[in-house]
Formats: structure tokens, sequence, C-alpha cells
């Protein structure tokens, strides 16, 4: 629509500039004449033309129709023109000339035409490589990422196996157990172009499970979440940096430990994710400078922009909370 419409505005200054045109090469003829028989000639040519354009493709196909439309559109804008004016008409010993004329310019703008076509559709190609480079530049770096997280956590959670295995056996191989069914599911959702904020909190529980191992009672947790924010789209591997920075920043170094919370709530169209821990609270800027927080702060800017939150505040009762908006 867009197009047609800047077809006919162009045909319109064009039409006119033909009519002075020939009004200053033939001044016996008067302006309303030729403005007449350049507009009626023009539109035709462009309402017939822009119909072979749109409907008919390939180039032989395409080209044999202008053969007849060409001719027929001029010939159809003359009849037009001289029952408008009054003037002319198949009879007119002129009326070749005319006819020549019209054919002439209506294959200028035919060509014009099909040119800003063929041009517009190599824009449009070029735009849409660029943006399948981009986005495969934005996955190839969200993957990057994400792997960041997961040798930190797998190196912490095989070292810690090692030292059970002589004195706890047991418990050693409760901790690789665990592990195993986290790296089973972690394995999917890296593969998977969708997950959901119920598959991240599943991750997240038996990752916390892992840890539990390793803190026994010193490490407690509850989640609230509704099943509607459960069902929401969610990047996997986005909550359990948060987790991790409240264990290792809040929790461990608390003498007796605490408590995570984590709660979800959809407020107008962002969901919002607290992480609260009952620890030891921000010291310095190691929590807001950690390399899981970065990570998920660039995470954020790759996926959503400027729309994307994370902030960290102190807890008046003690402990941090991570506040994390994404757009719905």
């Amino acid at each position: 629509m867009k197009n047609t419409l800047l077809y006919l505005i162009s045909t319109l200054i064009f039409n006119t500039a033909i009519a002075g045109v020939l009004t200053m090469l033939m001044p016996g003829i008067p302006f309303r004449h030729e403005f007449i028989y350049s507009q009626c000639i023009g539109l035709s040519v462009l309402s017939i033309n822009l119909w072979v354009v749109a409907y008919v493709q390939g180039g032989i196909r395409r080209w044999g129709a202008f053969a007849v439309s060409l001719p027929g559109s001029v010939a159809l804008g003359l009849t037009l023109a001289s029952t408008i004016s009054g003037v002319g008409g198949w009879g007119d010993e002129h009326v070749w000339q005319s006819m020549v004329l019209g054919l002439f310019f209506g294959l200028i703008g035919a060509v014009t035409v099909l040119l800003s076509e063929r041009i517009e559709a190599e824009v449009k190609q070029r735009q849409l490589i660029k943006s399948e480079s981009e986005r495969r530049e934005v996955e190839a770096n969200l993957k990057l990422l994400q792997a960041q997280i997961e040798p930190h956590f797998l190196f912490n959670t095989l070292a810690n196996a090692v030292s059970l295995i002589d004195g706890d056996p047991v418990l050693a191989k409760r901790l690789l157990e665990r592990l195993n069914d986290w790296l089973r599911v972690a394995l999917v959702r890296a593969r998977s172009d969708s997950a959901t904020l119920g598959d991240e909190l599943d991750m997240l529980e038996n990752y916390l499970q892992i840890l539990k191992i390793r803190f026994g009672e010193r490490l407690r947790w509850n989640m609230d979440v509704p099943e509607d924010a459960s069902r929401l789209a969610f990047p996997p591997m986005l909550l359990q940096p948060l987790v991790e920075n409240a264990v290792r920043h809040g929790i461990e170094p608390k003498l007796g430990g605490g408590e995570i919370g984590i709660r979800a709530s959809i407020e107008k169209a962002m969901l919002r994710i607290e992480v609260n821990d009952s620890g030891v609270g921000l010291t310095g800027d190691a929590n807001a400078d950690g390399a899981g927080l970065v990570n998920v702060r660039a995470r954020l800017a790759t996926l959503f922009g400027d729309a994307g939150n994370l902030m960290l505040a102190n807890n008046a009762g003690g402990g941090v909370t991570a506040i994390l908006e994404l757009p719905q």
C-alpha cells in the first residue's frame, strides 16, 4: 500500500512534467490538453501494469504480459483523454505520435518499477541475511555465557565428591547421583530453544539438593512461585548464579548458615523474581561484581536490552535480595 501511494504520487508528478515539456516543445497545443493526455495515459499505464507486477511472476512471463499490457494501457489512456478533452481521438492524424510517446514514457515507468522492486527485494534479502547473522551471533554469545556457569559449579561439586570418598563414601555416592541427575537435565536445557520458569526451578531444586549434601542443615530454602508464572518462558541457567551468589557470599560465611527464599510474581507485563537470603549481607562490591552476576547482566542485555533488570539490596533484617525483572 505504501509503495502504491508512492508510485501514484511519482506518476502524477512525472505526468505533469511531461505535459510541461511537451507544451514547451509544441507551443501551439494548450497545456490543459497535454496535461489531460499525460495524466490519462500515465495513470492507465500505472494501474494496469502494477497489476502485472503484482500477479505475474517470472521474467519471461512478466515481459510477455508487459508486451500486451503496455500498449493496451496506452491505448486505453488515449481513449480516456480524447473522451474527457473532446480533442483528438483515433481518427486524428497525430494519434500514432501520441501512442509512440506514451509507449516510450510507459516503458521508462515500467522499467523503473521493476528496478525498484528488484532493489527492494535485494535490500530485504540483505537485511534477512544480516538479521540471521546477528541472531546466530547472539545465540553463540548466550551459549558461551551459559557455558561459563557450569564449569565452576562442576569443579566445586567434583572436588567435594573427591573429599567425601574416603571419609563418607555413601554421601559421596549420593552427591554423584544428584550431579548425574542435574547434568542430564542441564544438557537437555542447553540443547533446547525453549524453557519455562518451572523448568528452571526444577533444575534449581536439584542444584540446591547438591549443595545441601555439603552444607547440611546450614542451608535451607523455600520457593513461592504461582502456577501461571512457572509456565512463562525463561532463559535457562539465569537463576542459578543468583542462588549461587546468595550461598557463597551470604549463607556460607554466616555461622549457623541461613535460608534462601525464591519468590515470583507478574506485575504490569513484567516477570519479577526475588532471590533473598538471611546471610551476612552485602560486603563491599563482592556481591555486585562477581563473575556470576556479571554473566547474568550480560545475558539480560543480550536478550532484553534495557528492558531486563537485575538489582541487589540489603535486607533490613540481614542478608541480601536480588530482584530480577524480565519483560513478558
